[in-house]
């Protein structure tokens, strides 16, 4: 007989077109039948810790979150009362202060440059990719940072800031194709060391700081993919430092992922294995915050684009395993291939994660903005 943990989870699943052990490429294989008390009482933190445990398996772990967030299912599971209290505390401290901007470098970009070049692009951009008119990810990444470049007016001799840099992918080209200089900041000690190489020779300052020790004028400002670990606490002094550091006919350009509800939670798998301390912006919280300080000129969402840049990191990490698991668990590949995969179809279902780029100004452009696609 059907334990009720099973028949509730099969019941749920099935509003979302997911049959166990059926034949679509979405459907699940069980392999522990505590898989669904786990699903069902821990949420997006149970399933995900489950597959890492080989729990279950799926032919497309991608169409799988994806067909569960179309059907909104993840606000069918009732959480136990630890993981309440875990997201209710979030509400009430402030997970992302400066003394704990750091973790996220140490945890998640400091875990090795061996991984991120297996899987990036050659300029190694972390973040969405611009397919408009590319065939490769590497094309898709380059037109990304044109695309930013264009965005903001870059001129030969201009100084830009870039706050979280990365391995300065952006300072990199600006330098070279715009012969501007880049100042970056990063909270990952892998970042800087690998970034200082890469860009060699070239006008590109990488420092290892926290954006709120931010100092100085700067003709522009970018901001690439690291909002997300602002936390919406101090969304309003993230953009009182860029404001502070624009110069006056400035142009900011923020590229982040944001979320369609304004929860002010974590996802909790991620939180936990991926990206510790990290939040999603909603427009909202993203409008209270720049009220006053800033004129919104330009928003231009490309959510789609990160679901093809996810599965091609997720091909360009698969083929690599054979060398990088001399250095990684299988639990680690594991976990990974839940991240990406899973990532891909968040986007995909337009119903959670979208891909903003928004480009800001001080006082207003004279004459209006005009947007670039």
């Amino acid at each position: 007989m059907k334990n009720d943990y099973k028949i509730i989870a099969e019941d749920i699943l099935s509003l979302a077109g997911i049959t166990i052990n059926g034949n679509n490429s979405w459907n699940l294989r069980i392999l522990n039948e505590e898989f669904y008390r786990r699903a069902l009482t821990e949420g997006e933190l149970g399933i995900g810790e489950s597959y890492m445990d080989a729990w279950w398996e799926c032919d497309k772990i991608d169409e799988f979150i994806s067909q569960i967030l179309k059907a909104q299912l993840d606000e069918k599971i009732k959480r136990k009362l630890p993981i309440l209290l875990k997201l209710l505390s979030v509400k009430v401290i402030n997970l992302q202060t400066k003394r704990r901007s750091f973790i996220v470098g140490e945890k998640h970009y400091d875990l090795g440059n061996d991984l991120f070049q297996s899987m990036l692009d050659k300029r190694m951009n972390y973040s969405c990719a611009y397919w408009k008119d590319a065939h490769n990810l590497d094309e898709a990444q380059e037109n990304k940072l044109d695309l930013i470049c264009r965005k903001i007016n870059l001129k030969p001799g201009m100084h830009v800031l870039d706050i979280g840099c990365g391995w300065s992918a952006f300072g990199k080209y600006a330098a070279e194709k715009y012969d501007a200089k880049v100042t970056g900041i990063t909270v990952s000690k892998e970042q800087v060391e690998l970034g200082r190489k890469l860009c060699e020779g070239l006008p590109v300052d990488i420092r290892l700081m926290d954006y709120r020790d931010l100092n100085g004028k700067y003709d522009s400002i970018v901001s690439v993919g690291m909002i997300e670990h602002v936390g919406y606490k101090n969304y309003r002094t993230f953009f009182e430092i860029a404001n502070k550091c624009l110069k006056d006919d400035g142009l900011f350009l923020l590229h982040t992922i944001g979320t369609n509800i304004s929860e002010g939670i974590l996802d909790l798998w991620s939180e936990k294995y991926i990206f510790p301390n990290g939040m999603l912006p909603s427009v909202a919280q993203l409008g209270k915050a720049i009220e006053k300080l800033f004129v919104m000129e330009d928003w231009h969402s490309f959510g789609p684009d990160y679901d093809k840049t996810l599965m091609a990191w997720y091909d360009n990490f698969n083929r690599s395993w054979e060398s990088l698991k001399v250095k990684y668990t299988e639990r680690f590949y594991r976990m990974w291939k839940y991240f990406l995969l899973s990532s891909a179809g968040s986007f995909r279902s337009r119903k959670h994660s979208q891909l903003w780029q928004i480009v800001l100004s001080r006082n207003g452009v004279p004459g209006g903005y005009k947007s670039v696609r």
